[in-house]
């Protein structure tokens, strides 16, 4: 590894690789195409992205005039914007005394600052995938000379429906060039990727075949619980003993907020993620989160995807997963790097046959959760809640009511009822102390023009004939 490399990496205190590192770089290194398997949050960003900054030309090094001027050298996919936005975060720290040019290209922002970046020359772009063919199809993005591709989270790609897109992209690429792909689980749709686009590729899992996916650092807890009492729960935990930073996982963009409204009303510091906040809106919230201005993060899976924040302790599945890798992903946004984390689930009653599903693919020992209330002992203690905790800081605000002068006056005594004439006029009656007065759209039939006239009267008889109308 290059020695600027390492004097990077080594002034973020970065200095003892993990298991996916130490067994994917000597590979990576020498240009092999390869497929990394490993759990989450186990350092697989700097496991392709030390090769490809160390195989990338600088504008210092002496053959940097040998290659195409302004074109991308090296292409990382990524199927969320958190996650272009995070790696692309590593590249800069590991190779800040390189000097590459590093792009980040994403959906939901204007065009016109990632073109004039590529019409001032890039070395390494990383994008989503709809946003890197938009560019190419502009013909401002060249992807024709990238001496190495890589497809991070690629499983997590294919539940978004993104196969088709790398597809494409993978066809605009030179067939010589470096493949890397890395997932967190290797579904048949990924293997077949794999064969059809990379070259006698070496495979490499970090973790023996009989450990599971979670992350043995993280302490996982399940709980029966009523959805009404699951915030006042929430606002417990915030206050244990050991409690950071917290992710609150929900199934709907709609739950997300009004979780997030309901956890600033009981006086925490929160704020929701989900896709219909706009980009800069995203954004600034996970700058906040990361720069500890905020305390938890109400999320729905696929903003959440790929986020890598520091300190987070407690992550919370404040609705039952849908599936073993919805689990797997979800709760590994705490424990990362090897630091310790604390992972919540809520299991409905309408979602114990989901979760006895996923705990038998996960071979966890949690198939019966035990039922818990945010007043159960239990509770307590797993958490490091002090006795006497309560699911709010500050009090609630008061329902505001005008003041009783400013009120309407009402009338007992009054009542209105409406009643609907022969003609189809409607009248609205008040009866008061003082009798019955009729008024309505039209005053009875004797004021008035024409008010002298008798109505007709039609008698029927007891046979079927009308009677003749009164004269």
């Amino acid at each position: 590894m290059l020695p600027e490399i390492c004097d990077a990496l080594e002034r973020a205190d970065i200095v003892t690789p993990f298991a996916i590192q130490e067994m994917t770089l000597s590979v990576a290194l020498m240009g092999t195409d390869l497929i990394g398997q490993a759990r989450t949050g186990t350092g697989k960003t700097l496991a392709f992205g030390i090769p490809v900054l160390q195989r990338s030309v600088a504008p210092k090094d002496p053959d940097y005039a040998e290659i195409p001027q302004g074109k991308p050298q090296a292409l990382i996919v990524a199927p969320t914007r958190e996650l272009a936005l995070q790696v692309s975060n590593d590249l800069a720290l590991a190779g800040a005394d390189r000097g590459l040019r590093v792009l980040t290209v994403y959906g939901g922002v204007g065009y016109e600052p990632q073109i004039d970046a590529l019409q001032e020359g890039v070395d390494i772009v990383v994008g989503t995938p709809g946003r890197l063919i938009d560019l190419c199809n502009r013909r401002v993005l060249d992807i024709s000379h990238v001496h190495a591709l890589v497809l991070d989270e690629a499983d997590e790609m294919l539940d978004l429906g993104f196969l088709p897109d790398v597809e494409k992209i993978l066809r605009m690429t030179p067939e010589t060039r470096q493949t890397m792909l890395f997932s967190a689980t290797m579904p048949a749709a990924i293997v077949a990727l794999a064969r059809m686009h990379m070259r006698h590729p070496m495979n490499i899992r970090a973790e023996s075949s009989y450990e599971n996916a979670t992350v043995p650092t993280t302490a996982q807890f399940i709980y029966q619980v009523h959805d009404l009492d699951k915030p006042e729960i929430i606002g417990r935990v915030l206050q244990a003993e050991d409690a950071g930073k917290i992710i609150v996982f929900t199934r709907t963009k709609r739950q997300a907020q009004r979780v997030a409204d309901d956890l600033a009303e009981r006086g925490f510091s929160a704020s929701p993620l989900h896709g219909d906040m706009a980009q800069v809106a995203r954004e600034k919230a996970l700058t906040k989160f990361r720069e500890d201005k905020l305390r938890v993060l109400v999320a729905t899976d696929v903003a959440a995807r790929g986020i890598d924040v520091a300190g987070v302790s407690h992550v919370i599945n404040y609705s039952c997963p849908e599936d073993d890798k919805t689990y797997v992903h979800r709760i590994g946004r705490t424990g990362r790097a090897g630091a310790s984390g604390i992972a919540i689930t809520f299991v409905d009653w309408q979602d114990l046959h989901r979760w006895k599903m996923i705990n038998k693919a996960l071979d966890l020992p949690f198939d019966e959760p035990q039922e818990t209330y945010s007043t159960s002992e239990h509770l307590y203690h797993d958490q490091g809640i002090l006795p006497g905790t309560k699911g709010r800081i500050v009090e609630p605000k008061p329902v505001e009511r005008a003041p009783r002068e400013e009120r309407a006056p009402r009338d007992r005594n009054r009542s209105r009822s409406r009643t609907r004439t022969r003609g189809g006029e409607t009248v609205a009656v008040t009866n008061g102390a003082d009798g019955a007065t009729a008024s309505g759209e039209k005053a009875a039939e004797g004021s008035g023009s024409g008010g002298n006239r008798n109505r007709r009267r039609r008698r029927r008889s007891s046979g079927s004939k009308p009677a003749p109308a009164a004269e």
